[in-house]
């Protein structure tokens, strides 16, 4: 349970990175007339993120759920996966990349990366 508890606290330390990375690329795009689309659901999103990490801890804790091998192994496998793919998400879209939806005035749109083989990559990873 402990390794679990270390996991979730990983993946609440590296959303907190990526809420830096995004607050600090909303200024950019602020600087640049950039127009956020969605703000009022921002904060129930914010939300829901953090709850869905506690309650993944809860669950554990309240219902006394043993580690299932071959479902741990499997679903850790998605979660770096995924992780691996929000990332690549960052890195192709740089500054333009932000947890906000923010359009930046003759921005062009981004078709390399991930962004080659789907629309929306990062809701991919944070569907799975």
């Amino acid at each position: 349970m402990v390794w679990y508890a270390l996991l979730l606290a990983a993946i609440a330390a590296e959303r907190v990175a990526e809420l830096v990375v995004s607050r600090r690329n909303l200024a950019w795009s602020r600087a640049r007339g950039g127009v956020e689309f969605g703000a009022g659901h921002y904060p129930a999103m914010v939300v829901l993120h953090t709850a869905l990490l506690a309650a993944c801890l809860l669950e554990v804790i309240v219902f006394h759920r043993p580690f299932l091998p071959v479902l741990g192994w499997s679903m850790l496998a998605v979660v770096a996966a995924a992780q691996a793919l929000r990332w690549w998400c960052v890195a192709t879209l740089g500054r333009q990349w932000n947890t906000r939806v923010v359009v930046v005035p003759g921005a062009s749109r981004v078709d390399d990366g991930p962004y080659r083989f789907f629309a929306h990559p990062n809701y991919v990873a944070v569907v799975a």
